[in-house]
């Protein structure tokens, strides 16, 4: 889960979307005509990775009380699944989605489908591909990470139909989580793209994290157009965004609505494809204390209300 932080160094700017939220259940409206997503509000929990190891019930229970409903997990903590799902049922919470980096889903693949079935999660989540040839990817002392090639990205396609239908066979879905690098071309190919084409929709689908697409230089409203049944699922987060920053050049994370990207027409784009099924809020850094946070990202949420 780490990596999340590594890609805050990429950076290239697009100003997109708002959002909203009425009664627990996310809105979209499109000009003309009312678009509903209907979708309860959830929570990436990586959003509370410093609060959540020591008080796991007592966080879970604020989030709740925030009028979040859907959770999506970043780790357990060492929890068992029936512990987790004694704290989230007291919250009013339900896990319908977890993320587990690819080295776990090939080598903890039975105990992550008996956690999941247990704690009633229906999506498993990959938001950290690998290096075809580890070996030969050593960034070294100092050094940064080396850039993912075009055939890396082409073997995780392949890994990922290979974990999917594994997956599939026993009632769960499997799909990846982009952050900012498969929108970073190679030889003229947008890496992500490259991911639709040579992934089996059956067996793969996309959870978007749209701050991460547009630090990467891409469009999720786009994205959504293309891409009409391929995206279920929605990260929201926003950035302060300054023009167009360098490769390199760090960004800072903010509150909805106090950042650069206008959630709106992407919830309008989300709405017209009738695919997407849950929609994660998720804060990778704070200005002020944590829940005082999250409360502002659901206030933001409700402001959109039409």
């Amino acid at each position: 889960m780490n990596s999340r932080r590594d890609f805050i160094k990429y950076g290239t700017a697009a100003l997109i979307g708002s959002a909203c939220l009425c009664s627990g259940q996310l809105t979209a409206q499109s000009m003309g005509s009312s678009k509903y997503l209907n979708l309860p509000l959830g929570l990436q929990l990586y959003s509370v990775r410093d609060v959540l190891p020591t008080d796991y019930d007592g966080t879970l229970k604020q989030i709740g009380s925030l009028g979040y409903r859907e959770v999506e997990g970043a780790g357990f903590y060492n929890h068992s699944a029936s512990d987790v799902k004694r704290a989230l049922q007291q919250a009013g919470l339900r896990c319908v989605s977890a993320h587990y980096s690819h080295h776990d889903l090939q080598t903890q693949f039975d105990q992550i489908v008996a956690f999941a079935k247990e704690v009633g999660m229906q999506y498993i989540i990959c938001p950290s591909p690998t290096y075809k040839d580890p070996s030969s990817h050593k960034s070294g002392h100092g050094k940064p990470e080396p850039t993912f090639t075009l055939e890396d990205w082409r073997w995780n396609a392949e890994q990922f139909n290979q974990i999917g239908k594994k997956f599939h066979a026993v009632g769960l879905k499997f799909g990846f989580h982009n952050h900012a690098r498969p929108f970073i071309k190679q030889d003229g190919i947008v890496p992500y793209d490259e991911l639709m084409r040579l992934t089996d929709p059956a067996y793969v689908t996309m959870e978007m994290d749209c701050g991460w697409v547009v630090v990467g230089g891409g469009n999720p409203v786009d994205l959504l157009r293309r891409y009409p049944t391929r995206i279920s699922m929605l990260h929201v987060k926003d950035f302060k965004l300054n023009g167009t920053p360098a490769v390199g050049e760090h960004l800072t994370s903010t509150a909805l609505g106090q950042g650069s990207i206008d959630y709106r027409p992407i919830f309008e784009a989300a709405a017209r494809t009738g695919h997407v099924k849950h929609c994660f809020v998720e804060q990778e850094q704070y200005n002020m204390p944590i829940m005082q946070e999250l409360k502002v990202n659901a206030e933001y949420m409700r402001k959109f209300h039409a």
